[in-house]
């Protein structure tokens, strides 16, 4: 059964805050309030699905002990056998509402919905690295078409072998950072490059950061707090290419962040573009002191997030992909390079949701 002293005193404290919400919602006042009624409202509805299983665990539970007295305590042999039967059913449901109730404690990932951006830099490997990096674009890219999200690119640095230095991505679709949010992290390659002519197998790094696209109501940037500079664009492009100042470079004063976006013709565009990118980076950087608070659960989690983390290896002359985190070898690296990434996020998120319910 569940433990007394924990799961079940946090539901308890639960219910008991359900019903005080309830409570204030009868209290004809708060409609004088519409953004104290909203909180409420949804914290209420948030509630609602652990307390009601809550409450049909709790009858169960009496209904079984009921059963169990009554199979103890019964003179008609066929009346104690109903009662047997009856604990046997019981004891299923008790135990299926038990499982429910540990899945409902786990925290619920606020941003798991939300676009993200992402960030793939090449790292060790020179330009092997820049084309695995461009490997790795590829690959999310083509996971985003499986699932009709939308892909965008915000800033981008090519090599001069078709890789790339740095790109920077957003993914626009329902439920795209809970599934991608486990790729920051280091990524590593080990192939026999084109350009190697005694088939030696070279090691090379791409470095990746996944993080949940900012909206205007997460965090407040006030214009003093940024510097905005201008500046020709370099590169392929076309006539506006060092001819006019359409680039735009970012100063946040408070961090110290710069971002930078020269990949629209417009200065416009790329302000506007460079502004995402850096409210995702605050949000990350928000979120990042979050978890060194909570740095004990974090640890029980599938990886930190943390970019200097060496997460997988993508083995080239053994077909094979494995997550380290988590022990996951898949020998079909040309299918997940190609998108397919289902059994491999399933898989995360599965250990991670193991580890969470673990803990609590």
């Amino acid at each position: 059964m569940i433990d007394r002293g924990v799961i079940l005193d946090k539901l308890d404290a639960l219910e008991t805050r359900y019903e005080a919400l309830m409570q204030a919602l009868a209290d004809p006042a708060i409609f004088a309030q519409p953004d104290r009624y909203q909180q409420v409202a949804k914290e209420r509805a948030d509630l609602e699905e652990a307390v009601s299983t809550y409450r049909e665990y709790q009858r169960v539970v009496r209904e079984l002990e009921e059963a169990e007295a009554l199979a103890q305590t019964e003179q008609d042999p066929e009346l104690r056998e109903l009662a047997k039967t009856e604990q046997a059913t019981l004891r299923q449901r008790r135990d299926d509402l038990e499982l429910r109730l540990k899945d409902l404690l786990v925290p619920k990932d606020p941003y798991a919905n939300r676009n993200i951006i992402m960030e793939i830099r090449a790292g060790a490997g020179g330009d092997e690295a820049g084309l695995f990096a461009g490997d790795l674009f590829r690959m999310y890219s083509r996971f985003a078409e499986r699932n009709r999200w939308k892909v965008e690119v915000l800033e981008s640095s090519a090599t001069a072998l078709g890789g790339f230095k740095e790109i920077i991505f957003g993914i626009q679709g329902k439920g795209a950072y809970s599934r991608l949010k486990y790729e920051s992290g280091v990524h590593r390659v080990q192939r026999v490059p084109e350009t190697e002519a005694s088939g030696r197998i070279h090691t090379s790094t791409a470095t990746l950061a996944v993080l949940p696209e900012a909206e205007e109501v997460d965090l407040k940037i006030r214009p003093d707090e940024i510097e905005i500079e201008t500046y020709r664009a370099g590169g392929a492009g076309g006539q506006n290419v060092n001819k006019v100042e359409t680039a735009v470079r970012i100063r946040h004063l408070p961090s110290g962040l710069v971002v930078s976006c020269q990949d629209e013709r417009s200065q416009h565009q790329n302000r506007e573009k460079a502004m995402r990118i850096l409210r995702a980076k605050l949000l990350e950087r928000e979120l990042q002191r979050q978890q060194q608070e909570i740095a004990q659960q974090r640890r029980q989690q599938v990886g930190s997030g943390d970019r200097s983390e060496k997460i997988r290896t993508y083995n080239f002359p053994q077909n094979r992909l494995t997550d380290h985190r988590i022990g996951l070898s898949l020998h079909r690296l040309d299918a997940i390079l190609d998108g397919d990434l289902d059994e491999l996020t399933t898989a995360l998120a599965a250990a991670e949701a193991r580890a969470l319910a673990a803990a609590i």
